[in-house]
C-alpha cells in the first residue's frame, strides 16, 4: 500500500508471470478457471506420503488413542477417556493437493488436520476481541471434517481445531453434505493454494474458503475422543502433491514514501517503522496515500490503529470522484464497521458487518490486523483473524491502485504498519 519497494510489473506481464510459475510448479497438472483463481482440478502427480505398511513419517499427538496398519489401511480406534487423538505427519506442507479414502464406524468423529500445529509449550493466538490461549501440547489448525451427524452432514466443511471453530460448515451446500457414504469407503480430495482452501468429497465440491491466518503445518488424521472403546476410523491412499510454500514479504520499506503520493489535505509522518496520519475536522478535503504502482490479483495485509475518526484501506481504485478516489475500501475506524466493504462513489456499503459481529474481531484503540484478498471477482476482508466481508462475484473494475485514507470533515489519527504481501 504505499511508500513502497514494490515488484512493479505491468498487469498483464504480472499475470502471464504469475500463471508460468504456476504451470511450471504443477507437472501434469490441469488448471481450471473458478471465480477468478486458478483451482487444481486434476492431476496424475501424486505421491504417497504413507508407505502402506508401517507408521514411519508419522508421530502421535494428542490422545492416546491406538494407531495400526493393516492390509496397507491406517486404522485408528478409540481408548475410551482419552482425549481427541492425531496421527501426524513429521513433515510440514504449505500449497498441496491431497487425496485420501476415509470409513468410520457409525457415531465416530473424525478429521483430517491441515496445516496444523502442536507446540511443547502454552502458546497465545492474539486475534479477535480476546485472545486465544492453547495449552502445551494441544494440536492446533484447520481440520476437515468426517462428520458423524447425519442429519447434519457437514463432512467436508473446514474446522478449526483448538482455536476458532467452524470457518465453512456446509449448512449451505445440502449437495456436498449428500455426497457422503456412512459406513463406507469416502474420497477426500484437499486442495490448499495461498489463502485457498477448497474440499472436494466423492467428487462433489464441498468447502471453498479463503483464510490466510495460517499458511503451512502438518497433516494429522483424528480420532476423536468417544465413551465408547473399540470405534474405528480408517484411512488408505493418502496421496499428495506438495506445491511449496508461501511468504509474506515486505510491501513498504518502513521509512520513506518510495512508490506512494500524497493527493489531498492531511499530515503524514513516518516514526518507529509506522505511518502516523492525522486530519483535522475543519478541513473538508480527503486526504490519500496512493501507491504510484497498479495491481490486479493480490493479498495483503497491514497493522493498523485507529485513534479517532475514519479511514480506510482502499484497493482497485482509480484516482477520480469527489473523494478523490474511486473503487473499493475495506474499512477502518475507531469505534464500527472494522472490515467493511464499501465502493467509494458506486455502491456505498457492499458488505457491511453486524455491530455484534465487530466486537468479535475490533480491538478499539489498539493495534488491529487487516488482511484484504482479492483474486478476479472473489474479494474477501480478514480482521485478527476472522472473516469480516467477503463478496464471490463482484462486478467491479478488476485492478487499480491501492491507497490509505484520510475522511475529510473528520478529526482523524491512524497509525499504519507492518504492510505486506503474500507471494
Amino acid at each position: 500500500m504505499i511508500p513502497l519497494p514494490f515488484r512493479r510489473l505491468p498487469v498483464a506481464d504480472r499475470a502471464l508471470a504469475i500463471l508460468c510459475t504456476a504451470l511450471l510448479g504443477l507437472p501434469l497438472a490441469s488448471l481450471a478457471q473458478n471465480g477468478g483463481e486458478l483451482s487444481l482440478i486434476t492431476t496424475r502427480d501424486l505421491q504417497p506420503i504413507f508407505n502402506g505398511t508401517n507408521l514411519d513419517g508419522w508421530i502421535q499427538r494428542g490422545g492416546k488413542a491406538q494407531y495400526a496398519v493393516a492390509d496397507g489401511v491406517i486404522v485408528g480406534t478409540t481408548v475410551k477417556g482419552e482425549p481427541n487423538s492425531f496421527l501426524c505427519t513429521e513433515k510440514e506442507y504449505g500449497d498441496f493437493i491431497l487425496e485420501l479414502e476415509i470409513k468410520t464406524d457409525a457415531s465416530l468423529n473424525s478429521g483430517v488436520q491441515i496445516r496444523s500445529h502442536c507446540f511443547d509449550h502454552a502458546t497465545t493466538y492474539d486475534w479477535g476481541h480476546e485472545p486465544i490461549k492453547i495449552p502445551a501440547g494441544r494440536v492446533h489448525g484447520y481440520q476437515i471434517e468426517v462428520d458423524h451427524r447425519p442429519e447434519r452432514r457437514w463432512s467436508g466443511g473446514v474446522y478449526e481445531e483448538g482455536r476458532r471453530g467452524w470457518l465453512f460448515d456446509l449448512s449451505q451446500n445440502a449437495t456436498a453434505g449428500a455426497a457422503f457414504k456412512f459406513g463406507e469407503w469416502n474420497h477426500y480430495r484437499i486442495a490448499c493454494q495461498s489463502g485457498s482452501i477448497k474440499t472436494w468429497i466423492n467428487g462433489v465440491a464441498a468447502a471453498d474458503l479463503v483464510d490466510t491466518v495460517t499458511l503451512s503445518g502438518f497433516i494429522g488424521l483424528q480420532v476423536h475422543n468417544h465413551d465408547q472403546a473399540g470405534l474405528a476410523v480408517r484411512f488408505r491412499n493418502l496421496r499428495l502433491q506438495d506445491l511449496g510454500r508461501r511468504e509474506w514479504k515486505p510491501m513498504w520499506d518502513g521509512q520513506t514514501f518510495n512508490g506512494a503520493h500524497l493527493i489531498g489535505k492531511g499530515d503524514w509522518q513516518i516514526a518507529d517503522g509506522a505511518i502516523h496520519a492525522t486530519h483535522a475536522k475543519a478541513e473538508p478535503e480527503f486526504g490519500h496515500l496512493v501507491t504510484d504502482g497498479v495491481f490486479a490479483d493480490f493479498t495483503v495485509r497491514l497493522k493498523y490503529k485507529a485513534v479517532k475518526g475514519n479511514s480506510g484501506l482502499y484497493f482497485r481504485i482509480e484516482e477520480k470522484g469527489f473523494s478523490g478516489v474511486t473503487g473499493f475500501q475495506a474499512e477502518i475506524d475507531a469505534e464500527k464497521d472494522a472490515g467493511g466493504l464499501y465502493e467509494t462513489n458506486g455502491r456505498a456499503w457492499v458488505r457491511q458487518p453486524a455491530a455484534a459481529d465487530v466486537k468479535k474481531w475490533f480491538r478499539p484503540q489498539d493495534w488491529n490486523t487487516m488482511t484484504v484478498s482479492a483474486h478476479g471477482k472473489r474479494i474477501t476482508v480478514e480482521v485478527n483473524g476472522y472473516q469480516s466481508a467477503e463478496v464471490r462475484d463482484d462486478p467491479g473494475r478488476p485492478e487499480g491502485r491501492f491507497a490509505l485514507q484520510l475522511h475529510g470533515g473528520q478529526d482523524v489519527e491512524v497509525y499504519f504498519k507492518d504492510i505486506e504481501f503474500l507471494e
